[in-house]
């Protein structure tokens, strides 16, 4: 049963108090009041009635006598709206005009307005002048000491009941304040001038998973850890001598990608805000290595061309001597090497192409273990038969977004690379395993003699090889490249047994929604029924919306939706499908369909909010995303 909280019910209750009471609004209009207030002034029905002006029940009061003579009335009553438009907090004692005592206590309100208090002290009033009748032996400083302390403590018990509401208020906005901090997304704290939390909002541990939430109190080495503190410490130590900053680190052990901002204060303390940038870092490192490709394809481009045209000049002319007559014996061969350099430079050229050619990454929803078994089967048979391959079991249960292809493509070359290193005896490995909820990393190892130092700086970079004239130094810098374009990250190290290279991935579950209702958001008709279509034939029902407004109260209205597919662009109004994925993104999984160039603008931000689906594409691209892991 809910309790009664009407408004009958606290005017019942007010009336049950014995002293007077007045709320009026910061317009100065009676808001609430209890009968007593009716009863001790003696007011009329529409002046105790909400709404009713505290000018008018001045005006009658004055008029009717009750603050004694009154040589101008209007001035009177406009010097009392002009206090209660400046309100203070006030104690006071007055004589009424029928001989009574009374107290008026008044306190202002949050929201606006004040509460006033009027109590009957007449009898306390009349105690006072019958002891001094009676006790005419007591002395006159007695007495009025007596009557100073007990207004003096009328005084202080008003006092405390202020103090109360203060604290009261002060309460709530800290609660206020500790509530919307601690529903950001990000750490925000306060420490002093020795390291020590003042304030913290309980969020460390979002950001830096594994740190404890209750810091306050703590030193800031003991709440972040010995690596993490130390990436700090230069930076605080800066903030506490007055300079500001703002950075990024990587945790080491969530191998999250963290921003931190200090701001020191007045007394020698440090604000701190510090969020977990992991997927903005991704993006952005995609976002860059689409920029690089684009630059490097435009300087490419040109020189490729004239350097194709020279290389079929020089197949051409030695193309000729080789018909000529009368050559002596030791032509040939020269004629021979200079057709095999020239071939092996057209083959340069195709790879510098493939390198900068626009390349667009096609996410499905990829089980690990099998494409870590495909890999295997495609790269033993080229394998000398002392060198072994082996697969270390991955553990990584369901299916995650990956561009299946370059992925294969990349561990392929790592695989290759390997090989030749070890020659004809050997182990190379390849492995895969999760980096918390962050990262995937796929490893391959092998026993040969390792990267050179030069190797280890340089082994990513372009035409950079340890092969000799064999080597075009373009397989490394591809992997990397393909890596980037997924916003991971290609790792060059050595083992106490050979090299390693690790090839890390943003970890990025498939969403799941086979034989579900699919939202289908599209404006144009035509395409719209095409998608349908396509969705249906795959077993799944679909429900179709033509605006990012429809779509969203669609999701509202219908829990049984459990797919998302939208344009990026809808119509000619202003919100797009990138709209939609940020708003139901959270409940829903979203792809969406584009076919604007990967180095568009809305293609990037389409990227940073859903799974994008490059049109054109068919059933055999769409059914990975919605099929990823069995009936829902």
């Amino acid at each position: 049963m809910q309790p009664d909280t009407s408004p009958s019910l606290t005017t019942s209750g007010l009336n049950l108090i014995a002293q007077a009471l007045t709320i009026y609004d910061r317009d100065l209009r009676l808001a609430v009041c209890n009968a007593p207030f009716q009863q001790m002034f003696d007011l009329p029905d529409e002046l105790v009635t909400p709404g009713a002006t505290f000018r008018e029940t001045v005006y009658h009061l004055a008029k009717r006598g009750e603050y004694g003579p009154i040589s101008d009335l209007d001035a009177f009553v406009q010097e009392r709206i002009d206090q209660a438009l400046a309100f203070e907090p006030h104690y006071m004692e007055r004589t009424r005009a029928n001989g009574g005592t009374i107290s008026v206590e008044g306190s202002p309100l949050p929201q606006g307005g004040w509460v006033t208090v009027y109590t009957d002290i007449s009898h306390t009033k009349a105690q006072e002048a019958l002891l001094r009748a009676r006790a005419s032996e007591l002395s006159d400083q007695v007495l009025s000491h007596t009557e100073a302390q007990s207004r003096t403590n009328r005084q202080l018990a008003a006092t405390i009941a202020a103090l109360e509401e203060a604290k009261r208020q002060l309460t709530q906005t800290q609660a206020r304040t500790r509530l919307t901090t601690e529903m950001m997304p990000a750490h925000i704290a306060h420490v002093d001038q020795s390291g020590y939390y003042l304030f913290s909002n309980r969020r460390l541990n979002a950001v830096i998973p594994g740190r404890p939430s209750e810091i306050v109190g703590k030193h800031i080495s003991d709440a972040l850890g010995e690596f993490a503190y130390g990436r700090i410490l230069p930076n605080l130590t800066q903030a506490f001598q007055g300079k500001a900053s703002v950075f990024e680190f990587t945790d080491q052990a969530s191998a999250r990608r963290i921003r931190v901002a200090f701001t020191p204060d007045e007394s020698g303390g440090v604000y701190i805000l510090s969020m977990d940038i992991t997927e903005e870092t991704q993006a952005r490192v995609a976002l860059q290595q689409s920029q690089r490709r684009a630059i490097a394809a435009q300087m490419i481009s040109g020189l490729a061309h004239d350097f194709s045209n020279l290389l079929t000049i020089i197949l051409g002319l030695q193309s000729k001597l080789t018909r000529m007559g009368g050559l002596p014996d030791d032509a040939m061969p020269l004629i021979d090497g200079t057709l095999s350099a020239a071939h092996r430079g057209g083959t340069l050229l195709n790879n510098i192409a493939g390198m900068t050619a626009e390349r667009t990454l096609r996410p499905a929803a990829t089980d690990i273990g099998a494409l870590l078994d495909d890999i295997a089967t495609l790269a033993k048979p080229t394998l000398p038969d002392g060198l072994t391959l082996t697969v270390t079991p991955t553990h990584i249960d369901g299916r995650y977004m990956f561009d299946p292809g370059m992925l294969q493509d990349s561990l392929l070359n790592l695989i290759l690379n390997a090989r030749d290193a070890c020659g004809l005896q050997g182990q190379i490995t390849l492995a895969a395993r999760v980096m918390h909820p962050t990262w995937i990393e796929f490893s391959v190892t092998d026993t040969g003699p390792g990267f050179s130092d030069d190797a280890l700086e340089r082994g990513c970079d372009p035409f950079f090889t340890t092969k000799g004239s064999e080597g075009s130094g373009l397989g490394l810098p591809m992997v990397y490249d393909m890596t980037k374009l997924a916003g991971g990250d290609l790792k060059l190290g050595n083992t106490d047994q050979g090299a390693i290279v690790c090839l890390r991935l943003p970890m990025r579950p498939a969403p799941n929604a086979s034989g579900a209702l699919v939202l289908l958001v599209e404006d144009e008709p035509d395409l719209r029924q095409y998608y349908r279509d396509m969705l249906m034939g795959l077993g799944h029902s679909v429900i179709e919306a033509a605006s990012v407004d429809e779509g969203i109260a669609l999701t509202a209205d219908l829990p049984d939706i459990g797919f998302v597919l939208s344009d990026v662009s809808l119509g000619e109004g202003t919100r797009t499908g990138i709209d939609l994925a940020r708003q139901v993104g959270g409940v829903l999984p979203v792809v969406l369909m584009t076919s604007l160039p990967a180095v568009d603008p809305l293609h990037i931000a389409a990227t940073q909010a859903a799974t994008v689906l490059q049109k054109p594409f068919g059933a055999s691209d769409l059914a990975p995303l919605l099929n990823s892991a069995g009936p829902a």
